[in-house]
């Protein structure tokens, strides 16, 4: 990494994390405290407002937002190989998302980096088997669930399980998983008082109420992530959830 790019990725870590101190980010980006601290000092120098506060560290000071940068070749070809993932696992909504995100990047891009984006967009393709074409996301559910997720609030379900039962659930959404070829909610539900997995694909309707989670504290994704098994190369849920 140069130095330009270290700088930048220096107002982006500061942007993100709010307090690093100067050992922390010389551990982040593998630099010496004596380097950060000329890095910082350069960072003043070009107009980044870098703020100081003691027993917390550096910030950058409110108002002061990153402008666009350019993308390095090889960032701009992880971006064109993961489109074709995003196409196929993701379901209809994130895939907009995803579309408009690429056009305003390209907008930003530099002539030479736009056209070749575009060129490994056309030269990377996925290939699925007409067998497990029926398999894939075909709702658009998933934007739902992370805004619920975030929020924490409530999400309101028609859903069917194995048996072809419908049933109405009130939800409390702790993650997203992809297994199976399919997307899963993870979700502690009202209705059965514990913990479930719902294949967003059994979702007949989703709503997201305006009402907060009435549970305080959840388990962490992880922590059922953890207790699922591989078999058949395929992840399975069954060993720590019951079925919906």
């Amino acid at each position: 990494m140069n130095r330009t790019d270290r700088l930048m990725g220096i107002v982006a870590h500061l942007q993100n994390k709010k307090y690093q101190t100067a050992e922390q980010l010389a551990e982040h980006f593998g630099r010496s405290v004596r380097t950060v601290y000329r890095d910082l000092r350069a960072m003043n120098e070009i107009g980044v407002p870098v703020g100081f506060e003691a027993g917390r560290g550096y910030h950058i000071v409110g108002g002061y937002f990153l402008p666009p940068v350019s993308l390095t070749a090889e960032e701009a070809n992880a971006l064109a190989l993961i489109e074709p993932l995003v196409v196929r696992f993701a379901d209809r909504s994130i895939q907009q998302h995803y579309g408009t995100a690429i056009s305003k990047i390209k907008q930003v891009l530099g002539s030479t980096q736009r056209r070749n984006l575009e060129q490994i967009q056309q030269q990377v393709a996925h290939y699925i088997p007409d067998d497990y074409a029926h398999l894939l996301p075909s709702t658009d559910y998933l934007t739902t669930i992370q805004k619920a997720i975030i929020d924490h609030r409530i999400l309101r379900i028609e859903y069917t399980n194995l048996k072809e039962e419908i049933s109405t659930r009130e939800v409390e959404p702790i993650g997203l998983t992809f297994y199976s070829l399919n997307w899963h909610l993870i979700a502690w539900c009202h209705l059965r008082q514990d913990y479930r997995d719902f294949r967003t694909s059994r979702i007949r309707s989703l709503k997201l109420s305006l009402e907060p989670f009435r549970i305080k504290e959840h388990v962490s994704l992880n922590v059922y992530l953890k207790g699922l098994e591989l078999e058949n190369r395929h992840w399975r849920a069954s060993a720590i959830l019951p079925p919906p």
